[in-house]
C-alpha cells in the first residue's frame, strides 16, 4: 500500500469539504445577495431560484457527508441542467459559451456521488452507529 492508497479517503474529504463549501458560496450569492453578489433571487424564480437553493442546501450536506451520495447527484444534476440550458446554446463547447464551471461541477458532483464522501463524513458516523447498534441487540 503507498501513499496514495493510505491517504485515498482523506484526500476525497478534503476535495468533497471544499468543492462543497465553492458550491455553497454560489448558493449564498444568489439567495442570500452576499460575496460580491449583485442582488438576490426569489427560490420561486426560475430556474435561479431553485438552483440557488440545490447549490446552498447540497453544497451545505456535501461539506458536512450528510447525505452526500444523494446530495451530489442531484447537484450534479443541476449542474448539467445549468450547462445545457443556459450556456450550450451559446456555443458548442464550454470554453465558447462559459460554461466551464457548470460541467466541471456536474462532473465533480457525479463522481462523489459513484465514490462517497471519503473520511469525516457524517454518513460514515451514522453507519457506524448502526453497525454497533447491530451488535448490541445482536
Amino acid at each position: 500500500m503507498n501513499i496514495f492508497d493510505r491517504g485515498r479517503d482523506h484526500a476525497i474529504a478534503v476535495f468533497r469539504i471544499v468543492v462543497g463549501l465553492f458550491f455553497v458560496c454560489h448558493g449564498a450569492q444568489k439567495l442570500f445577495g452576499v460575496l460580491g453578489a449583485k442582488g438576490t433571487v426569489s427560490i420561486t424564480d426560475w430556474p435561479s431560484g431553485p438552483a440557488g437553493l440545490i447549490e446552498f442546501v447540497g453544497g451545505v450536506l456535501i461539506v458536512i457527508g450528510l447525505g452526500t451520495r444523494i446530495a451530489a447527484l442531484i447537484s450534479s444534476g443541476a449542474m448539467a441542467y445549468a450547462y445545457f440550458t443556459v450556456h450550450q446554446p451559446a456555443g458548442l463547447l464550454p470554453i465558447q459559451n462559459k460554461g466551464e464551471l457548470a460541467a466541471v461541477y456536474a462532473w465533480v458532483f457525479l463522481l462523489l456521488a459513484f465514490i462517497g464522501p471519503g473520511a469525516w463524513a457524517l454518513d460514515n458516523v451514522i453507519a457506524a452507529r448502526k453497525r454497533e447498534q447491530v451488535l448490541v441487540n445482536a
